[in-house]
């Protein structure tokens, strides 16, 4: 099962990546033309990718037993705090000022952007300090 479920999560993580790529997402240019409400082609792709999970989270637990990586359904508990807002106002700075957030940085490294990755040591710096900061 511990195979089955690593291929899974790579299989997953390829399909979610090239998505990314043919939506255009891992390129930071896009983006900012989208905050800057120049192109609202990433409208259409987050609006898509919520419709979509709303369905799916709807449906399937009505047409299966069980997940197909876990024994059970269940509901992932969200608490709307002080940390939460600081760190969504952290996320949206630096989403707002590079162009990239972590899931389309990660899959545009496939695509040769490497002046990404000083997004990504951003991102790796600040999951590292929120992990301190929780450890305490």
């Amino acid at each position: 099962m511990k195979l089955a479920s690593t291929l899974t999560v790579l299989c997953c993580g390829a399909l979610f990546g090239f998505g990314l790529a043919l939506s255009a997402m891992i390129r930071p240019e896009v983006v900012l033309s989208f905050l800057e409400w120049q192109d609202f082609g990433l409208m259409l792709v987050l609006g898509g990718a919520a419709g979509v999970a709303l369905v799916a989270y709807q449906l399937l637990p009505r047409l299966m037993r069980k997940p197909v990586l876990a024994e059970r359904f269940g509901v992932h508990p969200s608490v709307l705090d002080r940390d939460t807002i600081v760190g969504a106002a952290i996320f949206g700075a630096g989403w707002g000022l590079s162009g990239v957030c972590p899931g389309p940085a990660i899959a545009s490294l496939g695509a040769g952007n490497w002046p990404v990755l000083w997004a990504l040591g951003g991102i790796a710096l600040g999951a590292w300090v929120h992990g301190l900061q929780k450890s305490r």
